[in-house]
């Protein structure tokens, strides 16, 4: 069936509805290892509770609210709760500093803020003043503003007295109305609020079961912030299309023990989640004795040569196929339960690229991790590789109604139902993100095959992407750090790394003020690293957690036109950066292998 045509009509609260009637006591939001579980019509109730709460406060249809908290059932309840009400809901990303966060509160016009308890208050309370539109802030934990259990207990009551006000409410959301506002990094530094509708989510959810085939009502583990597009739909809308069972890991450091417990059928992981397990299971193999691992490489000798003939879409001869299932019931589906992946269907990996050497050592434990690719502003996924039609490398083929075309230039167009409602104005209006053929240019650039998949060759787009997924803008990096006089060029790296670095030039002009050295021997002068470190302290306190620089290197020569790091207009000449400098690059990172 057309996928159009499973998700027309369908918005988030009617399938809540849905779950709440067809699947009222299935298990739907759990938290590891607490033995609470909300089942589909308990989590609904809360959510009606909520919005006749919220709406009690004034938030109204169109209204946006942020959201700043952990991964906890409230996070969850309160986000649906205003979408419930035709509201836009906003997660924040925790590591925000003050000066962002009023930059969104501005851009968003939010007239509700929820917020977690006092280390939030802390970075709010100093802003609030300067933002008349925020009507009310509601806290978790804590006494001060307004309480998210007052909020809760007023709407219970109230929907006690009038049930219909809810059912209206959520009755009147339309599907090409906004479901959530995600706020993602220009090139520019300063972040876009992309907004996506229901319509949006639900063909989403539509596209992913009818390309990767699960059992109904699986379970999944939620890991990544909700701020993020991969939580929105995977932890979020996927789960309630699908009457599934999400499990909250509060904590990153729980996420091994999560999979251990869950032993999900899907997984979605970032690349340096992939990266740190493919390590992991190295560094135990290292450690067995020589007869174990002459018979585990084996066993993934066996396993690799399967895995390549499936990528090429050809046969596997039974003979291989044999001797596949049975090392790997008896060497293998042992390793892969360690890491809680033994029943595992569909592996993904995508926000940024993943080591092809990655992928290899993970599929000779049989663990094929396949390649997503998209945007915010695609909803998640654009193309994809599935578990029956995948190649190395790519990051697949387009979803089912989604269009994907090259430029002149090599740039990504993507064109389909996936595509965001816009960019969100400060005055409240939306901003297209497609031309007048409903293209939308991804600033990614790649190549096609014969076959359809994608390849991603490059980034038109300014864009670091950290190996744990993150976004981030180099231009804000680097412009606070060169703040500094002493500063004359600054580049901010970490793209497919896990933290972001970066190479700093001296200014000639301004060096006599702070050391009577020259260079080369100025990069090396003391005084002249107290004065960086300094001024990379000042930038990392302006910048979000993710942003900010863990370490950095002072280069012994300038950067001018003719020695080819700088345009003739003087702006970075990144790839040239890269390679003539891999060395230092490579040092800065040395400590994170």
């Amino acid at each position: 069936m057309d996928p159009l045509d499973i998700a027309a009509g369908l918005t988030v609260p009617a399938l809540l509805h849905r779950n709440a009637t067809e699947h009222p006591d299935r298990p739907a939001l759990s938290v590891l290892g607490k033995p609470e579980t909300l089942t589909w019509r308990q989590l609904r109730d809360e959510v009606a509770a909520l919005a006749r709460g919220l709406a009690d406060l004034g938030l109204r249809p169109g209204d946006r609210m942020l959201i700043m908290m952990s991964s906890r059932p409230e996070h969850w309840l309160v986000d649906l709760a205003a979408a419930h009400l035709g509201a836009v809901p906003s997660t924040v990303y925790a590591t925000l500093p003050p000066a962002q966060l009023e930059y969104l509160a501005r851009h968003s016009q939010a007239t509700v803020v929820v917020l977690e308890g006092a280390q939030e208050l802390e970075r709010w309370e100093p802003i609030l003043p300067a933002l008349p539109a925020v009507q009310h802030v509601v806290v978790v934990e804590g006494t001060s503003h307004v309480s998210l259990r007052a909020v809760a207990d007023r709407g219970a009551a109230l929907h006690r007295e009038d049930p219909s006000a809810f059912e209206k409410a959520w009755r009147d959301v339309r599907p090409e109305q906004p479901v959530t506002l995600l706020y993602t990094s220009g090139t520019t530094g300063d972040p876009k609020g992309v907004l996506l509708s229901h319509h949006n989510v639900v063909y989403q959810s539509v596209v992913l079961e009818q390309t990767v085939e699960t059992p109904p009502h699986s379970p999944s583990l939620a890991y990544l912030p909700l701020a993020h597009i991969a939580e929105r739909m995977l932890g979020v809308y996927n789960p309630i299309y699908r009457a599934g069972h999400v499990t909250i890991c509060p904590d990153p450091a729980q996420l091994l023990a999560g999979l251990v417990a869950l032993r999900p059928v899907s997984f979605f992981g970032v690349p340096r989640i992939w990266e740190k397990m493919a390590a992991g299971v190295e560094a135990q193999l290292s450690q067995a004795p020589e007869s174990v691992r002459s018979a585990v490489a084996a066993a993934r000798a066996v396993a690799l040569e399967a895995y390549h003939l499936r990528a090429a879409e050809k046969p596997v001869p039974e003979d291989l196929a044999a001797r596949l299932a049975a090392v790997d019931e008896a060497v293998l589906k042992p390793i892969r339960a360690r890491l809680g992946l033994d029943n595992m269907i569909w592996a993904g990996s995508g926000a940024a690229p993943i080591p092809v050497e990655v992928l290899h050592s993970l599929a000779s434990i049989g663990v094929d991790v396949l390649e997503v690719w998209g945007m915010t502003e695609t909803t998640g996924t654009a193309t994809i590789n599935t578990p029956d039609h995948f190649r190395t490398g790519t990051v697949g083929r387009p979803n089912p109604g989604m269009e994907v075309a090259l430029a002149d230039d090599g740039e990504i167009l993507v064109r389909g139902p996936l595509v965001c409602l816009g960019y969100l104005r400060p005055d409240g209006g939306v901003e297209p993100v497609t031309d007048a053929g409903g293209w939308l240019a991804t600033g990614d650039v790649g190549t096609l095959d014969d076959e359809g998949y994608l390849t991603i060759t490059d980034r038109k787009k300014e864009l670091i992407i950290t190996s744990s997924g993150k976004n981030i803008s180099p231009a804000r990096v680097e412009s606070l750090l060169r703040a500094h006089p002493l500063i004359a060029q600054a580049v901010a790296i970490g793209d497919r790394r896990p933290y972001v670095t970066a190479l700093i030039v001296l200014d000639e002009e301004t060096l006599p003020a702070f050391s009577s050295r020259r260079l080369p021997a100025a990069a090396t002068d003391p005084g002249v690293l107290a004065q960086i470190a300094a001024a990379v302290e000042a930038a990392n306190s302006k910048l979000s957690r993710p942003e900010q620089v863990k370490t950095f290197r002072v280069l012994p020569s300038a950067w001018t036109p003719e020695s080819g790091e700088l345009t003739p207009t003087l702006k970075l000449r990144r790839r040239v950066v890269a390679e003539r400098h891999a060395g230092a690059i490579t040092e800065l990172y040395a400590d994170s292998r």
